[in-house]
């Protein structure tokens, strides 16, 4: 239950966040005891690079505490989305907090909202979207492959975050996201290999009144495909961005003052008395050797109101008959 609501103990079979360095982040559960490989239960330790941890003993500390390691210490931490991103298992490549971001401000998700997402992956986004919807929203996410629909579902029932999410095993290229969900969202985010075939069936899931819709797609040829299904199905406000997060280093730097004072003496051929150049301290950024790498386009797009699309039928239809 650790990831539905803030608390202030560790208790038994939570998820807990272990903080040693900035990249060495780990997630570990609070459990005394652990299944090997043999099926046989044993002591649950954990190793690390500053020494093991007996995971029985962060059961009734507080988060945020700092814990003795034999080679070190560390901090425990509750986890969040943010968290659980870099230290989730990788069943397939996943979104990263700068793109989940952008995608849940440009959704317009707010507690309530209702959100349909496909695929599902490693859960990384489907956690940020539950936090943005609760706790009167839900998630309703899809994913075609079998074993990684149920493994985010044990996830979700783990994390305690089962009453916010619905996880399905289906193939919503083929055959949509069922007539349970029709004009029920407020928002759809896609990330799979043939978005455009699924766009189609987003007008039935978006609510009459409008939505908003994401395609995430490391491709441009997939975002140029997307882009024309969109523009000819009535989508309105599409716009591609790419997100790239660049760190630069704020230092304090010695810059010379270059002397003028030649210039307040008449042209009489006398020289100026020469002095030390002064120099000023100054914070200044420096940017990064090498850019951050590419991860993928985040293409978004309106769906408005059904009776604005209806309006928009019946212009075009007049026109035609002009013509003829």
């Amino acid at each position: 239950m650790s990831f539905d609501g803030y608390k202030n103990v560790i208790k038994e079979g939570d998820t807990v966040i272990l903080y040693l360095t900035i990249t060495q982040v780990y997630c570990i559960k609070a459990e005394p005891k652990t299944v090997n490989k043999k099926g046989n239960f044993i002591e649950n330790v954990f190793q690390t690079p500053y020494g093991a941890l007996k995971c029985a003993d962060l059961i009734g500390k507080h988060y945020g505490s700092k814990i003795t390691l034999s080679k070190g210490w560390g901090y425990v931490l509750q986890p969040t989305p943010e968290l659980w991103t870099i230290t989730l298992p990788h069943r397939t490549q996943i979104i990263y907090t700068p793109d989940i971001s952008m995608i849940i401000l440009q959704l317009e998700l707010c507690p309530g909202s209702i959100v349909i997402e496909s695929g599902t992956g490693s859960g990384s986004l489907s956690h940020a979207l539950i936090r943005a919807v609760k706790p009167h929203g839900h998630l309703y996410t899809f994913d075609f492959h079998e074993i990684r629909a149920e493994t985010a579902r044990d996830e979700f029932e783990d994390h305690g975050l089962t009453s916010y999410v619905t996880v399905n095993n289906k193939d919503v290229c083929e055959s949509g996201f069922g007539d349970d969900l029709n004009n029920k969202a407020d928002a759809v985010f896609l990330d799979l290999p043939h978005p455009w075939l699924v766009i189609p069936h987003t007008i039935k899931s978006i609510k009459d009144t409008g939505g908003r819709l994401c395609s995430f797609s490391p491709c441009i040829e997939q975002v140029q495909k997307s882009c024309l299904m969109l523009l000819k199905l009535g989508f309105q406000e599409i716009q591609t961005v790419e997100v790239l997060q660049t760190q630069y280093a704020v230092q304090q730097r010695s810059l010379p003052l270059l002397n003028l004072e030649f210039l307040k003496n008449e042209k009489d051929g006398s020289e100026c008395e020469k002095k030390e150049r002064e120099t000023f301290k100054t914070i200044t950024s420096i940017p990064p050797a090498s850019l951050p790498g590419h991860t993928g386009y985040l293409t978004f797009a309106t769906l408005p109101p059904i009776w604005a699309r209806n309006l928009q039928i019946s212009l075009n239809q007049n026109d035609i008959n002009n013509v003829e």
